[in-house]
Protein backbone atom coordinates (compact mmCIF):
# COMPACT_ATOMS: atom_id res chain seq x y z
CA UNK A 1 0.00 0.00 0.00
CA UNK A 2 2.85 2.50 0.80
CA UNK A 3 4.58 1.87 -2.46
CA UNK A 4 1.23 2.67 -4.54
CA UNK A 5 0.88 5.72 -2.71
CA UNK A 6 4.43 6.73 -3.48
CA UNK A 7 4.01 5.56 -7.19
CA UNK A 8 0.81 7.04 -7.31
CA UNK A 9 2.36 10.47 -6.14
CA UNK A 10 4.96 10.41 -8.25
CA UNK A 11 2.36 11.17 -11.61
CA UNK A 12 0.90 14.49 -12.51
CA UNK A 13 -2.71 13.95 -11.54
CA UNK A 14 -3.75 15.45 -15.03
CA UNK A 15 -0.98 13.35 -17.24
CA UNK A 16 -2.63 10.06 -15.08
CA UNK A 17 -6.34 11.33 -15.49
CA UNK A 18 -5.02 12.10 -19.65
CA UNK A 19 -3.65 8.63 -19.81
CA UNK A 20 -6.87 7.31 -18.08
CA UNK A 21 -8.72 8.23 -20.59
CA UNK A 22 -6.50 7.56 -24.11
CA UNK A 23 -6.44 3.86 -22.63
CA UNK A 24 -10.41 3.71 -21.95
CA UNK A 25 -10.89 5.38 -25.33
CA UNK A 26 -8.62 2.29 -27.24
CA UNK A 27 -10.58 0.02 -24.96
CA UNK A 28 -14.22 0.96 -25.28
CA UNK A 29 -14.64 3.78 -27.80
CA UNK A 30 -12.55 1.78 -30.45
CA UNK A 31 -12.79 -1.72 -29.03
CA UNK A 32 -9.06 -2.96 -29.07
CA UNK A 33 -7.69 -4.91 -26.90
CA UNK A 34 -4.61 -5.13 -24.60
CA UNK A 35 -2.21 -5.87 -24.69
CA UNK A 36 -2.12 -4.99 -28.09
CA UNK A 37 -0.35 -5.71 -30.84
CA UNK A 38 1.66 -3.43 -33.32
CA UNK A 39 -0.85 -4.24 -36.33
CA UNK A 40 -4.00 -3.11 -33.91
CA UNK A 41 -2.39 -0.02 -32.70
CA UNK A 42 -1.63 0.82 -36.34
CA UNK A 43 -5.16 0.36 -37.52
CA UNK A 44 -6.36 2.90 -34.56
CA UNK A 45 -4.08 5.25 -35.58
CA UNK A 46 -5.17 4.85 -38.91
CA UNK A 47 -9.16 5.03 -38.02
CA UNK A 48 -8.86 8.19 -36.40
CA UNK A 49 -6.04 10.38 -38.71
CA UNK A 50 -8.41 12.50 -40.32
CA UNK A 51 -10.88 13.39 -37.05
CA UNK A 52 -8.13 13.63 -34.11
CA UNK A 53 -5.02 16.04 -34.61
CA UNK A 54 -1.55 14.55 -34.51
CA UNK A 55 -0.64 15.83 -31.11
CA UNK A 56 -3.56 13.96 -29.59
CA UNK A 57 -2.80 10.78 -31.21
CA UNK A 58 0.74 11.34 -29.66
CA UNK A 59 -0.40 11.51 -26.69
CA UNK A 60 -2.82 8.78 -27.03
CA UNK A 61 0.19 6.54 -28.19
CA UNK A 62 2.01 8.02 -24.85
CA UNK A 63 -0.94 6.79 -22.75
CA UNK A 64 -0.56 3.21 -24.46
CA UNK A 65 3.23 3.04 -24.06
CA UNK A 66 3.26 3.56 -20.17
CA UNK A 67 0.23 1.06 -19.93
CA UNK A 68 2.50 -1.99 -21.74
CA UNK A 69 5.16 -0.84 -19.44
CA UNK A 70 3.35 -0.67 -16.13
CA UNK A 71 2.18 -3.97 -16.69
CA UNK A 72 5.51 -6.03 -17.93
CA UNK A 73 4.89 -6.16 -21.59
CA UNK A 74 6.95 -5.17 -24.81
CA UNK A 75 5.57 -2.00 -26.33
CA UNK A 76 4.10 -2.12 -29.36
CA UNK A 77 3.94 1.65 -30.14
CA UNK A 78 7.79 1.43 -30.78
CA UNK A 79 7.37 -0.72 -33.57
CA UNK A 80 8.73 0.14 -37.37
CA UNK A 81 4.89 -0.53 -38.58
CA UNK A 82 3.49 2.11 -35.50
CA UNK A 83 6.45 4.89 -36.54
CA UNK A 84 5.54 4.68 -40.57
CA UNK A 85 1.93 4.99 -40.42
CA UNK A 86 2.37 8.00 -37.80
CA UNK A 87 4.58 9.23 -40.00
CA UNK A 88 1.94 9.05 -43.07
CA UNK A 89 -0.25 10.73 -40.62
CA UNK A 90 1.70 13.84 -40.52
CA UNK A 91 2.26 13.93 -44.07
CA UNK A 92 -1.66 13.48 -45.49
CA UNK A 93 -3.06 15.48 -43.13
CA UNK A 94 -0.39 18.53 -42.04
CA UNK A 95 -2.15 20.47 -39.49
CA UNK A 96 -1.12 23.86 -37.80
CA UNK A 97 -0.36 24.28 -33.82
CA UNK A 98 -3.19 26.14 -32.41
CA UNK A 99 -1.86 28.14 -30.09
CA UNK A 100 -3.82 30.46 -27.76
CA UNK A 101 -4.28 34.03 -28.11
CA UNK A 102 -1.71 36.37 -25.89
CA UNK A 103 -3.30 38.07 -23.52
CA UNK A 104 -1.77 41.77 -24.08
CA UNK A 105 -1.06 44.25 -21.55
CA UNK A 106 -3.33 46.79 -22.42
CA UNK A 107 -5.80 43.93 -22.68
CA UNK A 108 -4.88 42.81 -18.92
CA UNK A 109 -5.32 46.46 -17.63
CA UNK A 110 -8.78 46.65 -19.52
CA UNK A 111 -9.96 43.86 -17.60
CA UNK A 112 -8.70 44.18 -14.20
CA UNK A 113 -10.23 48.02 -14.63
CA UNK A 114 -13.72 46.12 -15.46
CA UNK A 115 -13.48 43.55 -12.46
CA UNK A 116 -12.32 46.59 -10.36
CA UNK A 117 -15.49 48.77 -11.13
CA UNK A 118 -18.10 45.12 -11.26
CA UNK A 119 -16.84 44.47 -7.51
CA UNK A 120 -17.32 48.35 -6.66
CA UNK A 121 -21.26 47.83 -7.15
CA UNK A 122 -21.44 43.91 -6.39
CA UNK A 123 -23.46 41.82 -4.11
CA UNK A 124 -21.14 40.27 -1.71
CA UNK A 125 -20.89 36.45 -3.71
CA UNK A 126 -20.29 38.71 -6.69
CA UNK A 127 -17.52 41.12 -5.22
CA UNK A 128 -15.68 37.94 -3.93
CA UNK A 129 -15.32 36.45 -7.38
CA UNK A 130 -14.43 39.28 -9.00
CA UNK A 131 -11.59 39.60 -6.53
CA UNK A 132 -10.59 35.90 -6.96
CA UNK A 133 -10.14 36.20 -10.60
CA UNK A 134 -8.48 39.82 -10.60
CA UNK A 135 -5.84 37.59 -8.23
CA UNK A 136 -5.88 34.86 -10.94
CA UNK A 137 -5.12 37.04 -13.53
CA UNK A 138 -2.99 38.99 -12.68
CA UNK A 139 -0.57 36.20 -10.37
CA UNK A 140 -1.16 34.04 -13.58
CA UNK A 141 0.01 36.76 -16.06
CA UNK A 142 3.32 38.07 -13.96
CA UNK A 143 4.45 35.10 -12.86
CA UNK A 144 3.77 33.38 -16.38
CA UNK A 145 1.88 30.02 -14.33
CA UNK A 146 0.29 27.49 -16.35
CA UNK A 147 -3.37 26.63 -15.45
CA UNK A 148 -2.24 23.65 -13.43
CA UNK A 149 0.13 25.99 -11.70
CA UNK A 150 -2.68 28.38 -10.68
CA UNK A 151 -5.25 25.30 -9.62
CA UNK A 152 -2.66 23.61 -7.03
CA UNK A 153 -1.65 26.65 -5.61
CA UNK A 154 -1.73 26.84 -1.94
CA UNK A 155 -2.01 29.47 0.41
CA UNK A 156 0.65 28.19 3.12
CA UNK A 157 3.42 28.09 0.26
CA UNK A 158 2.52 31.58 -0.57
CA UNK A 159 4.38 34.48 1.21
CA UNK A 160 3.03 37.83 -0.15
CA UNK A 161 4.43 40.94 1.83
CA UNK A 162 2.27 44.46 0.21
CA UNK A 163 4.79 46.70 -1.72
CA UNK A 164 7.46 44.18 -1.26
CA UNK A 165 6.78 41.40 -3.14
CA UNK A 166 5.45 37.69 -3.18
CA UNK A 167 7.24 34.11 -3.07
CA UNK A 168 4.96 30.69 -4.32
CA UNK A 169 6.14 27.41 -3.93
CA UNK A 170 5.23 24.49 -5.53
CA UNK A 171 5.89 21.19 -4.26
CA UNK A 172 6.41 19.87 -8.27
CA UNK A 173 5.82 21.28 -11.45
CA UNK A 174 5.62 20.12 -15.03
CA UNK A 175 9.95 21.31 -15.27
CA UNK A 176 10.54 19.96 -12.07
CA UNK A 177 11.13 16.59 -13.20
CA UNK A 178 13.08 15.35 -9.50
CA UNK A 179 9.65 16.90 -7.72
CA UNK A 180 12.24 18.78 -5.93
CA UNK A 181 9.38 21.82 -5.57
CA UNK A 182 10.40 25.53 -6.38
CA UNK A 183 9.83 28.70 -5.47
CA UNK A 184 8.83 31.56 -7.75
CA UNK A 185 8.88 35.19 -7.30
CA UNK A 186 6.30 37.31 -7.94
CA UNK A 187 7.13 41.51 -8.47
CA UNK A 188 5.06 44.13 -6.52
CA UNK A 189 4.14 46.81 -9.00
CA UNK A 190 2.68 50.10 -8.95
CA UNK A 191 -0.25 49.13 -11.20
CA UNK A 192 -2.03 45.96 -11.78
CA UNK A 193 -0.49 44.84 -8.59
CA UNK A 194 -0.40 40.72 -8.45
CA UNK A 195 0.66 41.37 -4.68
CA UNK A 196 -2.31 43.55 -4.05
CA UNK A 197 -4.88 41.37 -5.59
CA UNK A 198 -3.75 38.62 -3.57
CA UNK A 199 -3.78 39.87 -0.30
CA UNK A 200 -7.36 41.30 -1.06
CA UNK A 201 -8.56 38.08 -2.29
CA UNK A 202 -7.61 36.05 0.45
CA UNK A 203 -8.68 38.40 2.84
CA UNK A 204 -11.51 38.78 1.57
CA UNK A 205 -12.13 35.57 1.64
CA UNK A 206 -10.60 34.56 4.70
CA UNK A 207 -8.38 31.62 3.35
CA UNK A 208 -5.38 30.80 6.03
CA UNK A 209 -4.13 27.37 4.06
CA UNK A 210 -5.50 25.30 1.53
CA UNK A 211 -6.23 25.88 -2.15
CA UNK A 212 -5.42 29.58 -3.15
CA UNK A 213 -8.55 29.79 -5.74
CA UNK A 214 -11.60 28.35 -4.71
CA UNK A 215 -14.95 28.51 -6.24
CA UNK A 216 -17.57 30.72 -4.63
CA UNK A 217 -21.37 29.70 -4.64
CA UNK A 218 -24.31 32.47 -5.09
CA UNK A 219 -24.63 33.14 -1.06
CA UNK A 220 -21.05 33.94 -1.05
CA UNK A 221 -19.70 30.70 0.66
CA UNK A 222 -16.16 29.36 -0.59
CA UNK A 223 -15.65 26.30 -1.39
CA UNK A 224 -12.96 24.01 0.81
CA UNK A 225 -11.72 22.92 -2.78
CA UNK A 226 -9.49 24.43 -4.95
CA UNK A 227 -11.22 25.42 -9.30
CA UNK A 228 -10.69 22.36 -10.90
CA UNK A 229 -8.03 23.14 -14.21
CA UNK A 230 -11.03 22.43 -16.34
CA UNK A 231 -13.25 25.11 -15.07
CA UNK A 232 -10.40 27.92 -15.75
CA UNK A 233 -10.76 28.05 -19.64
CA UNK A 234 -14.28 28.71 -18.89
CA UNK A 235 -13.75 31.49 -16.74
CA UNK A 236 -11.46 33.05 -18.38
CA UNK A 237 -13.15 33.24 -21.59
CA UNK A 238 -16.51 34.27 -19.51
CA UNK A 239 -14.58 37.16 -17.37
CA UNK A 240 -13.44 38.81 -20.94
CA UNK A 241 -16.70 38.42 -22.80
CA UNK A 242 -17.70 40.28 -19.97
CA UNK A 243 -14.85 42.97 -20.28
CA UNK A 244 -15.53 43.36 -23.95
CA UNK A 245 -12.21 42.01 -24.77
CA UNK A 246 -12.40 41.23 -28.31
CA UNK A 247 -12.10 37.13 -29.64
CA UNK A 248 -12.88 36.11 -25.76
CA UNK A 249 -13.35 32.40 -27.04
CA UNK A 250 -9.80 32.31 -28.53
CA UNK A 251 -7.95 32.72 -24.85
CA UNK A 252 -7.17 30.13 -22.16
CA UNK A 253 -4.70 30.13 -19.31
CA UNK A 254 -1.85 29.73 -21.82
CA UNK A 255 -2.77 32.66 -23.13
CA UNK A 256 -1.41 34.63 -19.55
CA UNK A 257 1.88 32.55 -19.96
CA UNK A 258 2.17 33.93 -23.70
CA UNK A 259 1.06 37.43 -22.69
CA UNK A 260 4.01 37.55 -20.37
CA UNK A 261 6.43 36.46 -22.68
CA UNK A 262 5.66 38.17 -25.07
CA UNK A 263 5.83 41.45 -22.99
CA UNK A 264 8.70 40.20 -21.43
CA UNK A 265 10.46 39.84 -24.95
CA UNK A 266 9.74 43.06 -26.04
CA UNK A 267 10.43 45.02 -23.29
CA UNK A 268 14.33 43.77 -23.70
CA UNK A 269 14.62 40.43 -21.67
CA UNK A 270 16.86 38.20 -23.13
CA UNK A 271 16.05 34.89 -23.57
CA UNK A 272 17.89 32.92 -20.66
CA UNK A 273 16.08 35.10 -18.35
CA UNK A 274 12.78 34.60 -19.51
CA UNK A 275 13.57 30.97 -19.68
CA UNK A 276 14.77 31.15 -15.64
CA UNK A 277 11.98 33.33 -14.54
CA UNK A 278 9.01 31.31 -16.54
CA UNK A 279 11.06 27.85 -15.60
CA UNK A 280 11.51 26.64 -19.21
CA UNK A 281 14.14 23.75 -19.62
CA UNK A 282 14.64 24.39 -23.36
CA UNK A 283 14.92 26.60 -25.87
CA UNK A 284 12.15 25.00 -28.28
CA UNK A 285 9.73 25.21 -25.32
CA UNK A 286 10.00 29.19 -24.88
CA UNK A 287 10.28 29.92 -28.50
CA UNK A 288 6.69 28.37 -28.81
CA UNK A 289 5.23 31.25 -26.50
CA UNK A 290 7.32 34.32 -27.97
CA UNK A 291 6.18 35.71 -31.60
CA UNK A 292 8.54 36.90 -33.41
CA UNK A 293 9.19 40.33 -34.43
CA UNK A 294 7.85 41.31 -37.69
CA UNK A 295 11.01 42.18 -40.10
CA UNK A 296 9.12 44.52 -42.12
CA UNK A 297 7.34 46.47 -39.39
CA UNK A 298 9.94 49.64 -39.67
CA UNK A 299 9.60 49.62 -43.17
CA UNK A 300 8.07 52.61 -44.81
CA UNK A 301 4.76 51.94 -46.85
CA UNK A 302 4.93 51.71 -50.32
Amino acid sequence: MTIERYLHASERANTRRSYQGAVRHFEVEWGGFLPATADSIASYLAHYADTLAINTLQQRLAALAQWHADQGFADPTKSPLVRKVLKGIRTLHPAQEKQARPLQLEQLRAVVNWLDAAAAGAEPAAKLRHLRDKALLLLGFWRGFRGDELTRLRVEHVQAVAGKGMTCFLPYSKGDRQARGKTFKAPALASLCPVDAYLDWVGAAGLRDGPVFRGVDRWGNVSPVGLHINSLVPLLRAVFSAAAVPFADEYSSHSLRRGFANWASSSGWDLKTLMEYVGWRDVHSAMRYVEAADPFKSLPAI
